[in-house]
């Protein structure tokens, strides 16, 4: 059952890629992106917009967050403006081989099978999954997921994770509606990255409860950009180590997640 989930899940991406035009293939065999990028002087950065607090839409119609103030710092660094683009999660990497926007920077876990067909910067923080319910559920053991609904965002690892255990799961298109189908009732628990539920909690936002989960392991978050751009990953890793050298990342993780998260 698993591996013909994680196949399944590969196939999946791999369309996506087909539906965009295949256009990774050219790609092998093109100039680095950085000149491009700097002579136009802007990188844009995709996200969903849908991930408070690393990245959402404020009352300002503003995208802010985590995710879009590393970004802006870091093509700051390089000389350049930034854009930031909000899309769907499940077809964010199939928009970067598209060419839509030059960067991932919307909390994305480095997995191995995204690392087949997108290359990472980073990490550039560190976290992991977390299972949640509300605060006095019967749910107590990852065990009692079995026969539970379990509410996942489409796209992210955890969707594949929790289809690998066979869970009956409800897909939504981010954060904000996947704590909202909790606290309603909708679904019984929820399955995403600790950081930010945890945030939420300590607000006092969210009422809930965390289901010890022995399985889980940190992982990192990275920055995706296309293959075959050994001078924009150079350049992209190169300011992201400076601002962490130099205390600029602590003072952005402070503002946004309240600590280092490295």
């Amino acid at each position: 059952m698993k591996n013909s989930f994680t196949l399944l899940r590969r196939h999946m991406l791999m369309g996506a890629v087909a539906m965009v035009g295949l256009s990774f293939a050219p790609q092998a065999s093109s100039a680095d992106e950085l000149a491009e990028i700097k002579e136009r002087g802007v990188l844009s950065i995709a996200m969903s917009g849908q991930y408070p607090p690393f990245n959402f839409v404020n009352e300002q119609n503003e995208v802010v967050g985590f995710d879009p103030a590393i970004g802006t710092e870091i093509a700051k660094r390089m000389g350049l403006e930034v854009k930031v683009v909000t899309t769907a999660w499940d077809g964010i990497i199939g928009g970067l081989l598209a060419q839509k926007y030059d960067a991932v920077v919307g909390s994305m876990s480095i997995t191995e099978e995204r690392d087949k067909v997108i290359d990472f910067v980073g990490p550039y923080y560190s976290t992991k999954r977390a299972i949640f319910t509300k605060a006095g559920s019967d749910i107590t053991t990852v065990e009692q997921l079995d026969d539970a609904k379990v509410g996942v965002t489409l796209g992210e690892t955890h969707e594949e994770w929790a289809r690998e255990q066979g869970y009956n799961i409800n897909t939504y298109k981010g954060l904000p509606e996947l704590l909202l189908e909790l606290q309603n009732g909708r679904v019984d628990a929820i399955v995403n990255d600790s950081i930010p539920v945890i945030l939420a909690m300590k607000a006092g936002q969210y009422d809930l409860a965390i289901v010890n989960d022995p399985s889980a392991e940190p992982i990192g978050a990275g920055i995706a950009i296309r293959e075959n751009n050994p001078e924009l990953a150079a350049a992209m890793q190169k300011a992201l180590d400076d601002m962490m050298e130099d205390g600029t990342y602590l003072a952005i993780a402070e503002e946004w997640v309240g600590g280092d998260i490295r």
